[in-house]
């Protein structure tokens, strides 16, 4: 499939022309933007059917697992049904040595300016579009450069904002890292990342250039602690649905588990059998339209090395471990014995291979996932409160779930981000208004 190209003059120009725009947008109402949002909500609606049928193309993602419109849709409702009262100033007190009730300090909230989005392939509508909402609701101009490993979603993702903004507010620039290269050497006031630590890295480096704020959601490895007081079957289910929802190509799902020794063989017999209630004894199969593929040949080779390096390596296998080259299938797969210094326990995984560890005592776990990179997400099954706050306190993650695995994304009330490794910044809701707003400080004095 060919991909959009610009010459650096082109894409100049249309840098420049944000820019004018960017000062015009900086005087906009609410009224305005929601104007825009709205616009925008009517374009996602009508392509509900394209992207299930472009998602399904780029790596046969079944339509059970494509709904990432609904939480586009979700987010521009809440957004517009609050704006307006989150653009006005916020007045707070003066101290008595800057004249007191005499003056006046308020904080203004203005858009950055000029923004760039590099958005990744995984969930390419809902981690494109989603945040694009608060991005316009806080007034700026935005380039965006979607991933060229779903090729059909970046093109109908391109269609559907060029449905509705013009290229001075919004563009979409489809190609690979040679277009990201040629966009990171602008000065963007504003750069919003998803993605790996790696290209992160390569990202920050671009932004310091410029002095660029950055907002960054990058992954890490997930621990879904067990606590001995937990639900089981309850905790068995939700981590499973969780995990290979997407053949397990999601950020904030869980990357491992962590049980106490003594209950380890009854807790992965209830995730054996989840897994086979759900996807079949033998897995859902290389036939199979209702279980997604590993998104390239690259990214299944990687995967499968992993599994394969666990494995030759005294990693037991208890179900799954189907692999096939030509159609980019791994099955859901439940991995034991697994030693904490093997590839698998390394890097974060992205597919869907679940290693189940143990430990001895809560505190173990809990040093267990403190002497690793701060997790994107970090969850606790407990019936037992103080044994769930313990873990919450002691540990530090971008978000957490107590009870269940991921789902906090899915709240425009809760921010969404990282911490260390795993992101900077935060997004939804008025949060992410927030991350693409400058909160200026006015002081008036008599």
């Amino acid at each position: 499939m060919e991909t959009q190209t610009l010459s650096k003059v082109d894409l100049a120009d249309v840098f420049q022309s944000q820019q004018r725009k960017a000062l015009q947008l900086k005087k906009s109402t609410a009224q305005e933007r929601i104007a825009r949002l709205l616009k925008f909500k009517e374009a996602v609606i009508a392509n509900i059917d394209n992207v299930y049928e472009a998602l399904y193309k780029d790596y046969k993602k079944p339509k059970e697992e494509a709904s990432e419109t609904d939480s586009v849709i979700v987010e521009i409702d809440f957004v517009t049904d609050h704006l307006e009262t989150w653009i006005n100033p916020k007045a707070v007190p003066t101290p008595e040595g800057l004249g007191g009730e005499a003056s006046v300090s308020r904080i203004i909230l203005e858009p950055k300016g000029v923004c760039l989005f590099l958005t990744p392939w995984n969930y390419p509508f809902l981690l494109t579009l989603r945040p694009l909402v608060s991005c316009l609701a806080a007034g700026n101009t935005v380039i965006i450069k979607p991933s060229e490993l779903t090729p059909h979603s970046s093109k109908l993702i391109k269609e559907i904002i060029e449905s509705v903004f013009p290229k001075d507010e919004v563009f979409v620039m489809e190609g690979g890292a040679d277009v990201a290269s040629e966009l990171l050497d602008l000065p963007f006031n504003h750069i919003f990342y998803t993605g790996g630590t790696r290209v992160g890295k390569i990202v920050m480096k671009a932004a310091a250039n410029h002095m660029a704020s950055v907002t960054m959601e990058l992954g890490g490895k997930c621990p879904s602690i067990i606590d001995d007081s937990a639900d089981f079957a309850d905790a068995a289910g939700k981590i499973v649905w969780t995990k290979f929802f997407n053949c397990g190509q999601t950020c904030i799902t869980t990357d491992y588990v962590l049980v106490s020794e003594d209950r380890k063989d009854e807790f992965i017999t209830h995730l054996k059998g989840t897994i086979e209630h759900m996807y079949g004894v033998d897995g859902p199969g290389i036939e199979s339209s209702k279980y997604a593929r590993l998104v390239n040949n690259n990214h299944y080779q990687r995967v499968k090395r992993l599994l394969d390096d666990a494995l030759e390596n005294g990693a037991s296998l208890v179900t799954g471990g189907k692999t096939n080259d030509g159609e980019n299938y791994i099955s859901p797969t439940l991995l034991d014995d697994v030693d904490p210094d093997l590839a698998i326990m390394k890097e974060e995984i992205f597919g869907p291979l679940l290693p189940v560890l143990t430990y001895k005592t809560l505190e173990d776990a809990i040093d267990f996932v403190n002497k690793r990179e701060q997790p994107l997400g970090l969850y606790v099954y407990s019936k037992d409160k103080v044994a769930a706050d313990k873990v919450i306190s002691s540990t530090t993650a971008g978000g957490s779930v107590i009870n269940h695995s991921s789902v906090h994304y899915m709240s425009p009330y809760l921010p969404f981000g990282g911490v260390g490794n795993s992101g900077i910044g935060r997004g939804n809701g008025y949060f992410g208004f927030l991350d693409f707003s400058n909160q200026r400080p006015v002081l008036e004095m008599p």
